[in-house]
């Protein structure tokens, strides 16, 4: 009696796509079961090409979360964004197609018409625990499954883990036969200087919302490690005096919540205790300078 063949092991790129707010970065996190890429519901939170790593017996799902692309704004910062979502269409192994359930507009349809026809593109329906009618659900389905070629059609709900383990095996089945890229515990493949930054950022977005100005960022001035202990020293950069004045709050309440919320989080992601500067200031027109942008860390 002679042992079945060994299932060939798989790996690959994945890249997650769609326009802002459909729950990209949710899906990522919940699918690697950490939280690598930053959530909020300001559009265009995701700024850069974040990487996230699940590997299980024999596969490894390589996620790539993307800025959502759009068109409201024309600065060097969007073009900027808006090239990596097509740089990394090109580079994947598999794509999902991300859509809010019931919801398919313009910006959708500008997501569909960057598709590459020669990589397998998986129609992924997120929210769709929102839908009450189940029976609208299949329709909607057929109606955005009409507009492209779908290698699959999967609905989920990123928030609720409903259908990702039925997301996971539809993945896998295209994705080709190689050796893991990474090792089975690594997540990310950015560093936490990085996620450091990513993590101020989002609750900036967070706790400042729609009064702040899509144009502002979080540079790490200073990265240091002492045994478990992280040192992290972190400047937000605006463009206006009047932009600093709302992040820093009254007395400096605001800024006060941004710091301790934003170390807690390092500290859970980290593993270790983080003591964590913030300061606010004021560098007007970064958005909008290309050579500028590249000293900030976007590609």
């Amino acid at each position: 009696m002679t042992d079945a063949p060994a299932t060939a092991f798989r790996c690959g790129y994945i890249a997650i796509v769609g326009r802002p707010n459909v729950g990209k970065s949710t899906l990522m996190n919940t699918l690697i079961g950490a939280k690598v890429s930053i959530t909020s519901r300001k559009a265009q939170t995701t700024r850069h090409r974040i990487t996230g790593i699940q590997t299980v017996a024999d596969a490894q799902f390589i996620y790539v979360d993307t800025p959502g692309f759009q068109t409201r704004h024309s600065n060097a910062l969007n073009k900027t964004l808006n090239k990596t979502v097509t740089n990394t269409l090109d580079s994947s192994d598999v794509i999902l197609y991300l859509v809010e359930a019931g919801t398919f507009g313009p910006a959708d349809q500008q997501v569909v018409d960057l598709l590459p026809k020669n990589v397998p593109v998986i129609l992924v329906i997120n929210k769709s625990d929102r839908m009450k009618d189940k029976a609208v659900l299949l329709p909607f389905a057929q109606q955005v499954a009409s507009k492209f070629d779908f290698a699959a059609v999967v609905p989920v709900s990123a928030k609720l883990r409903f259908q990702l383990d039925g997301l996971q095996n539809e993945i896998k089945r295209f994705l080709p036969e190689n050796d893991p890229i990474f090792g089975e515990d690594d997540i990310t493949d950015r560093s936490e200087k990085f996620l450091a930054s990513e993590i101020v950022r989002e609750k900036l977005f967070r706790f400042v919302g729609d009064e702040l100005p899509y144009s502002s960022t979080v540079l790490i001035e200073k990265f240091e490690q002492e045994g478990d202990l992280r040192r992290v020293f972190a400047a937000i950069l605006v463009e206006r005096d009047g932009h600093k004045a709302m992040i820093i709050g009254n007395k400096g309440a605001r800024l006060k919540e941004i710091s301790s919320q934003a170390r807690l989080d390092m500290e859970k992601l980290f593993g270790g205790p983080v003591y964590l500067e913030i300061w606010v200031k004021v560098k007007s027109g970064w958005a909008d300078n290309e050579a500028g942008l590249r000293a900030y860390g976007y590609e």
